[in-house]
């Protein structure tokens, strides 16, 4: 099975001062156009607000628009109620890339809603990301919000993207990001509100969402101003290609979207879009994503010239960054669930490279060959290529761009897969696959000593098993944490595998043509 993609940013913000307990019905907290009252867990006695409205609903003519600030709401608002999820878009499942010429599938039903621009939760959580684990592990030190945002092609981040030209002139092109900015700028006016210090917030994504990060780090070529935030996490970071709003494969997709919804022959085509019914959207939506490459998202952040000014490479490279530290953690094997495992009798490195990035070229491509064939069988180069080009080196890319002040984990419990990692933040939702209490205090607590002091040796949890773990410019030091075979922790300093840095180097010469 593919594994997913969790589409969310947890903002972490540490408490002005020491925390007190939580009284025995949270406190009303009012928001400027609103007043909110959560409630409080019994078991855990921790204060959590669910559904907070952070901007207007982005619907009718503020579809394809920057977030609008919410409208004033009367009386006091029960934040007891999760919110709805935004429309959610699928992996791409065609052999070749791209295919956006298929016919329109049979829509599933979606429970999902456009307006949906609602912080998730303020304090423990809900469904499958419950931030009281993270309170808990932090000793109640932080304060967390989860923020939702506009996916597909109704936003632009990974998962969330319409451009072209003809967005960008009446309309917002990185809507997505354009909302977790404008949700960062609430966190920035109201956390304190909530017990959090505004000063000291770190942002955190897995996959998906730590793309969203890296998007952030590099926002504004590095010049977020005032700052939103002080340093970064990123679990799996995801980088695909990222293309000039106005390139060719960006206008390929909004002429896709556009046919797809029977506004082609109209006079206004973004006009059309905007009054065109949302399920109708969500068809396109859809289908528009399956028809990309395997494994791959076809409407993900483009090149704007505003939020987003270059190629995230080369703003990395020119350490163009924003926040002051980062923490970055891998997983050994980040391809293999966006790999179709049945091509392993047929596939070849070259192929599937040039596959994933139709502009490499041969020479390129064989060059990818030559690089992966000691990696192993075809199938596990594949693999590789897709873990290390998409997940892994942008992470390096990244932890370069902060030298001094950087960390590097690799997650490795076997399977060491995508996403086998977030039962270990979030144990009271998901059973971790090596359920070892100190392990789980060393790795999982980690972030959270990252996230509060910017440095993961200054522990909250003194049980911690983890050595003295240096940054990553000390001699590429990282930290594994893994199992061994007779079941116990096996946590250690390692450095960065010299061919895993030389086909870093590689995917990082040929950015250009990967548009990453």
């Amino acid at each position: 099975m593919r594994a997913a993609l969790p589409l969310l940013v947890l903002v972490l913000a540490l408490l002005s001062c020491a925390a007190a307990q939580a009284p025995a019905q949270a406190p009303v907290v009012d928001v400027g156009n609103a007043q909110y009252q959560g409630t409080v867990s019994p078991q855990t006695n921790i204060s959590t607000y669910l559904g907070i409205r952070y901007a207007a609903a982005p619907v009718g003519g503020l579809r394809f628009r920057a977030p609008q600030s919410p409208p004033a709401l009367p009386g006091v608002q029960r934040a007891a109620t999760a919110p709805p999820r935004c429309l959610q878009a699928p992996f791409g499942e065609s052999p070749t890339n791209p295919n956006l010429e298929s016919p329109l599938r049979a829509r599933a039903v979606q429970p999902d809603q456009e307006d949906c621009l609602f912080l998730k939760y303020i304090g423990g959580g809900v469904a499958s990301y419950d931030g009281g684990d993270l309170i808990v592990r932090a000793k109640n030190g932080v304060v967390v919000v989860a923020i939702q945002y506009r996916l597909g092609i109704f936003g632009n981040a990974h998962h969330r993207f319409l451009a072209g030209a003809r967005v960008k002139a009446d309309g917002a092109l990185n809507a997505g990001l354009l909302d977790q900015e404008f949700a960062l700028k609430w966190v920035q006016q109201h956390i304190s509100k909530f017990g959090g210090d505004p000063q000291r917030v770190t942002i955190w994504g897995e996959s998906a969402g730590a793309g969203s990060v890296l998007q952030h780090v590099v926002a504004r070529n590095g010049r977020t101003r005032p700052p939103l935030f002080r340093a970064a996490i990123s679990s799996s970071s995801f980088l695909p290609s990222q293309h000039p709003f106005d390139g060719a494969v960006p206008e390929r997709i909004f002429s896709q979207v556009v046919s797809q919804t029977g506004c082609g022959g109209a006079a206004d085509a973004l006009a059309c879009l905007r009054a065109a019914d949302v399920s109708r959207l969500q068809d396109a939506n859809v289908q528009v994503n399956r028809a990309g490459f395997y494994g791959t998202l076809v409407t993900v952040p483009v090149v704007d010239g505003d939020f987003i000014t270059q190629r995230p490479t080369v703003a990395l490279r020119q350490r163009r960054v924003n926040g002051e530290a980062l923490l970055a953690v891998t997983n050994t094997h980040e391809g293999n669930g966006f790999v179709n495992q049945s091509t392993a009798g047929t596939v070849t490195a070259a192929d599937y490279a040039l596959r994933l990035f139709p502009d490499l070229g041969t020479a390129n491509a064989a060059a990818v060959a030559r690089l992966y064939a000691p990696v192993g069988a075809p199938i596990d180069q594949a693999n590789a290529i897709m873990g290390e080009s998409i997940f892994v080196c942008p992470s390096y890319f990244m932890l370069n761009a902060f030298p001094a002040a950087s960390y590097k984990g690799e997650f490795a419990v076997p399977n060491g897969s995508h996403g086998e990692d977030v039962a270990f933040y979030f144990p009271s939702v998901r059973s971790p696959t090596f359920n070892n209490t100190p392990f789980i205090i060393s790795f999982a607590g980690a972030f959270m000593d990252f996230a509060t002091s910017l440095d993961p040796n200054r522990r909250i949890d003194s049980r911690s098993i983890t050595p003295l773990w240096a940054p990553h410019c000390v001699a590429h030091s990282e930290m594994l944490f893994n199992r061994t075979t007779d079941g116990r922790p096996d946590i250690r300093a390692i450095a960065t595998p010299p061919p895993l840095l030389q086909r870093c180097a590689f995917w990082e010469s040929v950015s250009h043509l990967t548009a990453q």
